[in-house]
């Protein structure tokens, strides 16, 4: 038999990971203090191979972090025939925020978000929700969270904006502690896009910028909120179009190819600070 046939083959089992590392010996002791019923195996190169516990890769075929794909690292690629669900998600939060962002910046005098409420149910929130779950269906674990959690953001938005929710009702006249409440609501999801920008510095300057920019709007809004400033909330504003027009960026990314389009896009990486650190030691 082939050694391609030998590759589509191979059954994949449950096991732990071990990066082999020649400057490390501390392999046999992972080995003891795990579990026996679940050893380690080890990730291992082999000329052209890259072996994930007991599955072997060609290094070529090896997924490295992509905007386009949201992946944030190197991994084996999907064993599926789906097609990338990512540009899908990326692009449907890149519009609704887009759309909400102007209307922060106060664009051609409209101030209130209620024509943001469509948008953020149908395709910012369930077309992106769709787009995450297919990213978990092949095995995209980051894409599936960021993308179903913002498709969640979306929908938790606009029940905000409509009446039948009584949300806003139940804070009767209080306009400041309604204020003060949906600061807190940006305050959480700041923090939670905070920890999904750390998973993506290893990844392409694009990719980062997204999560990036989106942790500032989230913190100005947050802060406009909780001060009743309109400037702050302008600024947001800004730093939401910014955010959009980087997830349409990777968005494209994730889309055009050389049979569709003459203008592709080729991924800049972030420095590999690991790695200078080791040159430098």
């Amino acid at each position: 038999m082939s050694a391609a046939a030998d590759l589509e083959n191979q059954q994949p089992k449950d096991h732990h990971l071990l990066v082999d590392d020649q400057h490390s010996r501390r392999s046999n002791t992972l080995n003891e203090t795990l579990d026996p019923h679940h050893p380690v195996t080890k990730v291992f190169t082999n000329g052209d191979y890259i072996q994930f516990g007991n599955e072997k890769y060609l290094k070529k075929d090896l997924m490295h972090a992509f905007g386009g794909t949201l992946n944030p690292g190197l991994s084996p690629p999907p064993k599926n025939d789906f097609a990338n669900p990512a540009p899908l998600g990326l692009s449907a939060f890149a519009l609704t925020t887009f759309v909400l962002s102007l209307i922060n910046c106060e664009a051609r005098g409209v101030k209130i978000p209620n024509i943001v409420v469509g948008l953020a149910f149908f395709y910012g929130g369930a077309a992106q929700l769709v787009a995450g779950m297919f990213e978990i269906a092949v095995g995209n674990t980051f894409g599936g969270v960021a993308l179903s959690s913002y498709g969640g953001f979306w929908g938790a938005y606009a029940a905000l904006l409509v009446p039948s929710f009584g949300i806003g009702a139940a804070y009767a006249e209080d306009t400041k502690q309604l204020s003060n409440a949906i600061g807190l609501f940006l305050v959480a999801w700041f923090i939670f896009t905070f920890f999904m920008m750390l998973m993506t510095l290893k990844s392409t300057v694009a990719f980062f910028s997204v999560f990036f920019f989106l942790m500032i709007t989230f913190l100005l809004l947050a802060i406009s909120e909780f001060t009743g400033k309109t400037s702050v909330k302008k600024a947001g504003g800004v730093f939401g179009l910014i955010t959009a027009f980087a997830a349409w960026y990777n968005a494209y990314a994730g889309i055009a190819n050389p049979q569709n389009s003459y203008i592709t896009v080729k991924a800049i990486e972030l420095p590999d600070l690991e790695e200078k650190y080791k040159k430098q030691k």
